[in-house]
């Protein structure tokens, strides 16, 4: 591999950890307060429903699929049941509705 092409990939390699590690020695000195920190501890889950959601209404032609395993593993982790419980049940209840069609 030539010299240049590692040259970059190092480089990629900094720029892309510098992000991630500075936060960590400057978030110690800042005072944030409580409504900030809620909203920081949010950010993770509105990330990830705003991945999820679209997948689960477009998972397929019909959309009624999608959602009712949407919903099956709603209700199942509101009923606080262990993520592989949830998973199962969902994958279960889709399965399910493409076994009956």
């Amino acid at each position: 591999m030539r010299i240049e092409v590692l040259m970059i990939i190092l480089g990629m390699g900094i720029v892309t950890f510098l992000p991630r590690l500075l936060p960590v020695f400057l978030v110690e000195k800042i005072k944030l307060s409580k409504k900030m920190e809620k909203f920081l501890y949010l950010i993770p889950f509105t990330a990830m429903t705003s991945l999820i959601f679209p997948k689960i209404i477009f998972v397929d032609s019909n959309r009624y699929i999608g959602v009712i395993g949407g919903v099956v593993a709603v209700f199942l982790s509101w009923k606080k049941f262990p993520i592989a419980v949830v998973i199962i049940g969902a994958i279960v209840a889709v399965m399910g509705i493409y076994y009956i069609n």
